[in-house]
């Protein structure tokens, strides 16, 4: 080992210290009595409950910011190079965004149809090739219902003669019901899908004129600096980590279309593409897929044994990019905890549905971000993911001014 690495070696030691040191302090001086808890568990609970029932107004505003991350470099590009107006390079932007989008959903919309009209013929196809679990599954059914006949009583169980004429008589209103529920949904989509776009248009072309306003009517200088590198640091980061997050995902894409084409899987564009979408979605999405394959390739191959080559290779390219090439490329910008991407992943789900889903890496990288720039709330980063040293320097000169 060279004199020169043992001293970045003793430099980050001595950094960690620091960190830790300065991380300790700020959780000795924030001491909650039990009015500020209650408040803030109040204030949290009033937070979640708006943030649950007007998801219709915040999530469009959420996937409108998102994505104005994702689109910050094209556009300043399109702005100070070519010397395009905001407006004019906003609107570019979306439109070829819509070219992009609308392309690939008319390719996969054919199959997809096809095969959602299929699927009845595809699931009477399954049974007929797993007929060899209907013993083990028997058994377990049987082992189901003893066990729950053993805290239930017979009357419990017992059909009653009203069931059956109840499910006749509600059985058109459940279609009707259910019909008007689409209906209705697909309204509630597209109205979120406009307010998301008018959104992004005007976040591309004044929301920098938005941010220096915000920062010009801070009182202190301090606390403008800070909102400064604070939202810096956010537009920085963040937009890194979805602009890497989604070429991986486009080669996870790619990489499952050519494994699907070569199988000879049927419509290997469709599952190439809900391969990269899935992978938004962080282990979960990936499982999902998993599934998803193995269910497809069952349904398309004659041979059980050939049906699980999909499934395999689709959970191989994702260990490889999940679980290998994308930490190492964002480790240096995010460290986030596992534990934690996992329950915001599950939390966001319950709250907003699959699009909270999509929305809860980015939104847990913000907060850490927040958090490193706050004093009080420094601590709260550190478990969310590795602090961050900007805003450990910004701890240690306030402590040394103090």
């Amino acid at each position: 080992m060279t004199q020169q690495s043992r001293m970045t070696d003793r430099e980050a030691l001595q950094a960690d210290r620091r960190k830790k040191m300065m991380i300790r302090r700020a959780v000795a001086e924030s001491r909650l009595n039990i009015r500020d808890v209650c408040t803030l568990i109040v204030t949290a609970t009033i937070m979640l409950t708006i943030l649950y029932f007007a998801a219709t107004i915040v999530l469009p505003f959420v996937f409108a910011l998102i994505i104005s991350l994702l689109m910050i470099t094209p556009m300043r590009f399109l702005h100070r190079t070519l010397r395009l107006p905001k407006p004019l390079a906003a609107l570019t932007l979306i439109l070829v965004m819509f070219l992009v989008v609308g392309g690939i959903a008319t390719a996969v919309s054919v199959p997809a149809t096809s095969w959602l009209e299929h699927t009845s013929q595809n699931i009477a196809l399954l049974q007929e090739k797993l007929v060899f679990l209907n013993g083990p599954i028997d058994f377990l059914q049987r082992a189901y219902n003893r066990i729950i006949s053993f805290f239930m009583t017979s009357q419990q169980f017992a059909p009653s003669g009203n069931a059956s004429g109840h499910h006749e008589v509600t059985s058109p209103a459940f279609f009707g019901s259910w019909g008007v529920t689409v209906l209705y949904g697909t309204r509630t989509i597209l109205v979120e899908f406009f307010t998301t776009i008018l959104l992004l248009f005007f976040f591309l072309s004044s929301g920098d004129v938005l941010l220096r306003r915000i920062i010009e009517v801070m009182p202190h200088h301090a606390g403008r600096k800070r909102v400064q590198q604070m939202m810096a640091k956010i537009e920085r980061n963040v937009s890194i980590y979805l602009a890497t997050i989604t070429v991986m995902n486009g080669l996870v894409g790619l990489l499952n279309y050519m494994q699907c084409w070569l199988l000879d899987m049927p419509n290997p564009l469709l599952w190439g593409v809900l391969a990269f979408l899935l992978n938004y979605i962080p282990i979960i999405g990936p499982l999902t897929g998993v599934v998803i394959y193995l269910f497809v390739a069952l349904s398309s191959f004659h041979a059980v044994i050939w049906a699980f080559a999909p499934p395999l290779i689709y959970l191989l390219i994702h260990l490889i990019e999940g679980e290998t090439i994308t930490p190492l490329l964002l480790a240096k910008r995010f460290t986030l905890n596992p534990v934690l991407v996992i329950s915001s992943l599950v939390f966001w789900d319950w709250m907003w549905g699959i699009g909270g889903a999509f929305l809860s890496v980015p939104m847990l990288a913000v907060l850490k971000i927040v958090c490193d720039h706050i004093d009080r709330l420094t601590p709260l980063g550190h478990l969310i993911g590795s602090s961050d040293p900007v805003s450990i320097r910004g701890l240690e000169d306030e402590a040394h001014r103090k």
